[in-house]
């Protein structure tokens, strides 16, 4: 079993920028590709970054150029950095992880998720 607590949530204004934090419990997480997600009032959950267990990264082109993703396997944490944030990048921001694929996109890929933390960007 694996638990995920993110953190580095909260309020900005449009064009600054925030790091997120997500840290795994268990023995698996050098073996495991890391994933962020964002679910808007409204909205459907989507991708925003991917990470390998190999650093391999992934991310749509809404966010590409502006968000980063890396890990440190020595303290079972990845990191989400968000820069030049826009207002329609508010969200609660999700960690997931999973053990079953190289650099999944799909919410259906990923096994164990955090609890989410809230991105607020004003204009």
């Amino acid at each position: 079993q694996v638990q995920l607590v993110e953190s580095g949530g909260g309020l900005v204004q449009a064009g600054g920028s925030l790091r997120l934090s997500c840290v795994a419990s268990g023995r698996t997480f050098s073996s495991s590709a890391m994933g962020w997600f964002r679910q808007a009032p409204g909205n459907e959950r989507e991708f925003v970054a991917g990470i390998s267990r190999t650093y391999g990264t992934n991310y749509p082109d809404s966010v590409k150029g502006r968000f980063a993703v890396s890990r440190d396997n020595a303290k079972n944490t990845v990191y989400l950095q968000m820069n030049s944030l826009k207002p329609e990048d508010t969200a609660v921001y999700y960690c997931a992880a999973t053990d079953r694929y190289i650099l999944p996109v799909r919410i259906s890929q990923y096994y164990y998720w955090g609890q989410g933390t809230q991105v607020t960007v004003s204009s």
